[in-house]
């Protein structure tokens, strides 16, 4: 649907300025739902938050760690009737984790904006309350995103001017293990376009042959964590991974070689995409003619303002751009797939890996990402 750019924001002020609550059949407002008799009707913003932890489905294993589980905070933001949902997915290896994400949010204090359309106001605020913190920023600014768009009406794609027809088919992950794991995955994983492996664990040529022995044409993108050493074997490697339909190799060396990653990727037949290098928009320019493309995951870079803005600036300066995410719920996955027409790869399959997700939200048709028609980041809740 096309609309009169004036006209749209001329609404979504209305919208904000009304009071108008969303009563559409989707769920958003139903009882224990959206939004409860304790939030409607306060014009103050006010931010609720509890721990959850996301069961995996199967036993989950990169180049540093396996785990079974993820620790989780689901985030809401309540204004005049209106929830915005968000998330803070937070894999053990990296420094936040639910004790620390309480405490920012304790620090916190949403009531004193009056205006949800102050994003950029707000989300500043947010970003200069403590240092770091990023993924707790994240489920505030996912939140946000949710809440206006709601009081605006439209999803962010829509806002944002995307085609939600151009959305990418998104990779499965397939994490170490042995052989026979690695075909069972696979063959499980039949209804995807695109393959991701993790390599690095020593095993790298044998992850490979197990998932070409099931999926011998399929496009595949291998993911190494940071997990090769040395820039003459990594080039090796690379070489022998282009001849078995690699598609790009992401995160090849540890994000401190960088003057190895550089020449590598100037040697590499195939693209380099930087994923532990890439935190914030800043160090987009610090990746620039090191790497030939960059992941973007909201988790890292505190949510969907400073993704876009990433975005945006890579492409730019000519580079890829792969969209990511964690071991998620749908929430933060379906609001990272908002951007998803804008992009050239997707791995946005985390709510995928889960057997707890307690929303709806962005499906995999044919292995295709197809965005909800919700407003605000398109989820809706199916348990608490």
């Amino acid at each position: 649907m096309t609309h009169n750019r004036r006209d749209f924001l001329k609404k979504a002020g209305l919208l904000a300025a009304s009071g108008f609550v969303f009563t559409g059949t989707d769920g958003f407002n139903q009882p224990g739902n959206t939004i409860s008799n304790n939030h409607k009707g306060s014009k103050k913003m006010e931010l609720t938050y509890q721990e959850y932890e996301l069961q995996l489905k199967h036993v989950f294993t990169i180049a540093k760690n396996s785990r079974t589980t993820t620790p989780d905070m689901q985030v809401r933001i309540h204004y005049n009737g209106y929830t915005g949902y968000g998330e803070a997915a937070m894999p053990p290896y990296y420094p936040e984790n639910p004790e620390s994400a309480k405490k920012f949010y304790e620090q916190l204090d949403l009531a004193q904006f009056k205006d949800p359309f102050e994003m950029e106001k707000i989300l500043d605020y947010v970003d200069h309350v403590a240092p770091g913190n990023n993924f707790a920023k994240a489920s505030i600014d996912i939140a946000l995103h949710d809440l206006v768009g709601k009081l605006m009406g439209y999803p962010w794609y829509q806002i944002w001017g995307y085609d939600k027809t151009k959305t990418p088919s998104t990779s499965f992950t397939i994490g170490i293990d042995e052989p026979k794991t690695v075909k069972k995955k696979t063959r499980e994983a039949d209804r995807f376009n695109v393959l991701k492996v993790k390599l690095g664990g020593g095993n790298d040529k044998e992850m490979i042959h197990s998932v070409r022995s099931v999926a011998p044409e399929k496009p595949l993108y291998v993911d190494v964590n940071g997990g090769w050493k040395d820039k003459h074997e990594a080039l090796d490697m690379i070489h022998w991974l282009k001849e078995k339909g690699i598609v790009f190799v992401e995160q090849p060396m540890p994000k401190d070689q960088t003057d190895d990653i550089a020449w590598l990727t100037e040697n590499s037949p195939l693209p380099t995409i930087a994923d532990e290098s890439i935190q914030r928009i800043s160090s987009v320019m610090d990746a620039y003619k090191v790497y030939d493309g960059i992941n973007i995951k909201l988790m890292k870079c505190t949510g969907m303002r400073e993704a876009h803005k990433m975005l945006n600036l890579a492409r730019s300066l000519g580079m890829k751009v792969l969209m990511g995410c964690m071991v998620a719920s749908s929430c933060s996955v379906t609001a990272a797939a908002q951007l998803s027409p804008a992009i050239d790869w997707a791995d946005l399959d985390g709510n995928l890996l889960i057997s707890n997700d307690p929303y709806e939200g962005v499906k995999v048709v044919d292995g295709k990402l197809i965005l909800p028609e919700r407003p605000g980041i398109g989820i809706r809740k199916i348990r608490d």
